[in-house]
């Protein structure tokens, strides 16, 4: 790791700790974490606690209306685990049902959209596995924010107003969320007593009062109010479910490792896998040839996933062909050094707004955590007066016939949430991840290139300029890249956004752990509010 060797646009320096660390996207979140860990609490414990208090302070982006995924290494095993915390579609949803309403594509707002929330479900897993704390414990910092008030930090309020129109439809929403007709601004004080009662009696008496309670009673009728078919039993049934990661290894003995699908982790692992038949380093960091070997590794990789990403319950998954190194080789093949591909899906052979943060305690446990409502303010239905806004997975669906991510009752959708992680030579070396939609595989492979063939320190890898894939030959720029840059990348065919046109190329949070002393090294996000604080 070199300190200092890049310089990028940025005031921001790594926080170097070893007794633990938390790094996230708004700051009271991060110190909220913080605090369980150093009232003895593990990593499991301050990863809940944090997440618990973003679905507070950035209600945006995440809530317990949503989904999450995790990766989550124990010391003592010396073993990753992974968490699906991903709802399904309800059981009387149909692909043909929302044809019938007029739609050829799903549509993003309103209860229709509404999947199983299983966020809470995914805190109960893994706090009944590996936590050390309990809920009445662990909820008393957001649920004070909630009651008392906290102010809104400066990009989560310009999130906020972006989502107006969609909270000024329907009345709960409005109520909650848009007080005196507006958003609230940056540095002021907003409130939610709705959200602090329905935390506390979730402290109070569990995971079920969501799911089986009057809780999830409000939330049926207020999807089923708005056009969704949602029904409690669909929340009763629900459960999370630990699954095995799936990995590639790179080079030097770091191994990269991702949720399987219904999350789009493979996305990330087909790029790395395409990435490392380069030798990156003599491209050179920044320069065209790095950004076209980059740029068209995602193309592939995304042709592939949209092509095949689906609930493995419900759809053969050709992971391990996709994975091969002979299908890897045939895709990079199709890379060209001097002009720009159309990305479209190959044929392996088959064999049968987002919050994120990352965890690290002094005993060498990590925990990398994603949870989301996926668009900002999900589907824009807020459940009765529980405060609880929910989420819009079903717009990842297809309604393509046949397709293997096409609505069906009981499906999980395609996820864009994912964790990341990275291990070295079989041990814990970095948990980290880059929220932001479609930006996320773009923005695991970006920020682990940058650390491993460049090596960079995780406040530089994220501080680096990013491009953002967006379809076909499209792809946009951070406006740090230069003139000449881009005039080379027009030059082989890449269609390239208006230099300076706003777009979000996601928001990423990096823990180190250096193996041999434990020290903790973290980076936080630069486009966003948030902080890594570690002691």
């Amino acid at each position: 790791m070199k300190f200092e060797t890049f310089h990028f646009p940025s005031r921001r320096s790594n926080v170097i700790a070893r007794s633990g660390m938390v790094a996230t996207s708004q700051p009271l979140a991060a110190q909220a974490g913080l605090n369980v860990l150093k009232a003895g609490g593990n990593a499991v414990d301050a990863a809940i606690a944090t997440v618990a208090t973003l679905c507070v302070v950035e209600p945006c982006s995440t809530g317990i209306g949503g989904d999450a995924f995790a990766l989550i290494w124990v010391a003592d095993e010396q073993k990753l685990y992974g968490l699906n915390a991903s709802g399904p579609a309800p059981q009387g949803l149909t692909a043909e049902f929302v044809r019938s309403q007029g739609h050829d594509q799903f549509p993003p707002i309103g209860g229709l959209a509404v999947t199983v929330p299983g966020s809470l479900r995914g805190w109960q897993l893994a706090l009944e596995r590996f936590g050390s704390m309990g809920l009445d414990t662990l909820l008393q910092q957001p649920i004070a924010y909630a009651r008392d008030g906290y102010p809104v930090s400066q990009r989560i309020a310009q999130s906020w107003e972006r989502s107006t129109e969609k909270m000024s439809r329907l009345p709960d929403s409005k109520r909650v969320w848009l007080p005196n007709g507006r958003s609230p601004r940056a540095a002021e004080l907003f409130q939610n007593p709705e959200f602090a009662r329905t935390l506390q009696t979730i402290a109070e008496n569990g995971y079920d009062a969501y799911y089986l309670g009057d809780i999830g009673r409000q939330i049926a009728e207020a999807v089923q109010a708005d056009g969704g078919v949602l029904t409690q039993g669909d929340l009763a049934s629900y459960q999370a479910e630990w699954v095995e990661p799936i990995s590639v290894a790179y080079q030097n003995g770091f191994v990269f490792h991702e949720i399987p699908p219904n999350g789009q982790g493979l996305t990330a692992l087909l790029a790395l896998n395409i990435a490392k038949q380069f030798d990156l380093p003599a491209l050179g960091y920044g320069t065209a040839d790095y950004y076209h070997a980059l740029i068209e590794a995602t193309k592939l990789a995304f042709a592939d996933a949209h092509a095949y990403i689906a609930d493995p319950r419900q759809a053969d998954m050709p992971i391990e062909a996709l994975l091969s190194d002979s299908y890897t080789r045939s895709r990079y093949g199709l890379i060209q050094p001097g002009s720009a591909l159309q990305p479209t899906p190959g044929t392996p052979q088959t064999h049968g707004d987002t919050v994120y943060l990352t965890v690290a305690d002094g005993h060498g446990n990590m925990v990398s955590w994603i949870q989301s409502l996926y668009m900002g303010f999900g589907s824009g239905v807020t459940a009765g007066n529980t405060g609880v806004q929910l989420q819009n997975r079903g717009a990842n669906f297809s309604l393509e016939p046949g397709h293997p991510n096409e609505a069906a009752p009981g499906k999980r959708p395609y996820h864009t949430i994912i964790p990341g992680f990275i291990s070295k030579n079989g041990q814990a070396w970095s948990s980290f991840g880059v929220m932001g939609g479609f930006m996320q595989p773009q923005g695991h492979l970006q920020v682990g290139v940058n650390m491993i063939d460049f090596g960079m320190d995780p406040q530089t890898a994220l501080d680096a300029p990013r491009f953002n894939w967006l379809e076909n030959k499209q792809v946009a720029l951070e406006t740090a890249v230069s003139d000449d840059i881009r005039h080379i990348l027009q030059q082989r065919g890449h269609e390239l956004w208006e230099k300076g046109k706003a777009l979000h190329y996601g928001g990423g949070q990096v823990i180190v752990r250096d193996p041999e002393s434990g020290v903790l090294i973290g980076g936080s996000e630069p486009r966003n509010d948030g902080t890594a604080v570690g002691w």
